[in-house]
């Protein structure tokens, strides 16, 4: 396994940079999370049109780069590391996953070209009422009417619900749990659900007799990897986040003086930036191992998956924690970027499962007994 990029990817993580460096200042995102909509869409407009970071993951047999997930990692990445709030996340992962892995080509080729193309804002309603992310406690069951099925149930943390024109669904079916399209989106009855992070969107969806047509029936190996994927994602968002977190944490230990001098040569304040690095640099190495397992679909996914989102959510949430106490008192003011590194941390950190839930599932994977 080589962890090294490619030109091509340098390049991509480069060019990102530059754009969010451009568009993506603090106070653009504080607007963009005050917004209804949630980002900003000129400059969703400049990455799906002019980098195509919706399409990256996306064949090219379906209109898209056909490049895979490591690249979309480390979009996910550059993103968390500007705190830039973008539909990549609902869109290019989980509603692009739930398509490819469903095996459905007729909806490939329909579908994924507008994704690909960032015209098409898609959504995965799958966590049920008490916001698990997992097939056999989907909210949701799905009952033929005539030729097509009727969706009934409710679904809550549909990442940006509101605005999305594609809706895809994860229902009970009498076979199983399947992949739905909805067919009517305006029939779903959406509800705005705040969140601690602002740069993120969630909504509330109530299906009553909604139409739609199944994708995959029966879809529950298929659901697993999509899950897989959105943990790799996370991660990767969570490793940019955290190396802003460190980043921003040191530049203000060499500008904040105390007693004469800067608080960043003191040996106490050194260990602790210290141990953010390494917080830092492991959680990188754990979501960059899972999105090449992703992106090679190997057969170790599902560990590495697993891995990466138990250690990216702690490094995150230690990283943030001590990016606010050695920041003190401003990093908890609306003005200061400390406060959405640590709000992220939190939200993240149970957006799929807590990181203990990662850690038994991988107990469970490798067979061993976790605590």
């Amino acid at each position: 396994m080589d962890f090294s990029l490619t030109d091509e990817q340098n390049e991509l993580a480069k060019t990102l940079h530059a754009v969010l460096a451009r568009h993506a200042d603090p106070q653009a995102v504080r607007g963009a999370a005050d917004s209804q909509l949630g980002y900003d869409p000129q400059l969703w407009q400049v990455l799906a049109e002019d980098i195509g970071v919706a399409s990256l993951a996306v064949p090219e047999e379906f209109g898209g780069a056909g490049c895979g997930w490591l690249e979309t990692g480390l979009v996910l990445e550059t993103l968390g590391y500007h705190l830039a709030p973008a539909p990549l996340l609902s869109s290019a992962v989980l509603a692009t996953a739930a398509i490819l892995e469903s095996g459905n080509t007729e909806a490939c080729e329909r579908l994924l070209p507008g994704i690909a193309e960032g015209e098409t804002l898609a959504t995965l309603a799958w966590a049920d009422p008490n916001g698990n992310w997992d097939p056999a406690s989907n909210g949701i069951t799905a009952t033929r009417q005539g030729d097509g099925w009727a969706l009934y149930g409710e679904a809550t943390l549909v990442i940006d619900g509101m605005g999305a024109n594609l809706v895809l669904a994860v229902a009970q079916t009498e076979s199983g749990t399947g992949i739905f399209e909805i067919l009517d989106p305006e029939a779903i009855r959406r509800i705005a659900t705040p969140a601690v992070d602002t740069t993120l969107r969630f909504a509330s969806f109530a299906f009553d007799q909604v139409p739609a047509r199944a994708l995959a029936p029966d879809a529950e190996a298929a659901l697993s990897k999509v899950r897989d994927i959105a943990l790799v994602s996370l991660s990767c968002w969570q490793a940019g986040t955290a190396r802003r977190s460190l980043d921003m944490t040191v530049e203000y230990s060499k500008q904040r003086e105390q007693f004469g001098r800067a608080i960043g040569s003191f040996q106490a304040l050194k260990h602790r930036m210290a141990d953010m690095l390494v917080q830092v640099e492991t959680s990188r190495t754990a979501a960059w191992a899972a999105a090449w397992s992703a992106g090679n679909d190997a057969e170790d996914l599902p560990q590495r998956a697993a891995s990466a989102a138990a250690w990216c959510s702690d490094a995150l949430d230690h990283v943030a924690a001590e990016c606010v106490q050695l920041h003190g008192g401003i990093a908890i003011t609306w003005e200061h970027d400390a406060q959405l590194v640590f709000k992220r941390a939190h939200a993240t950190g149970q957006l799929f499962g807590p990181a203990r839930a990662h850690r038994q599932r991988l107990g469970d994977l490798l067979g061993l007994s976790v605590a």
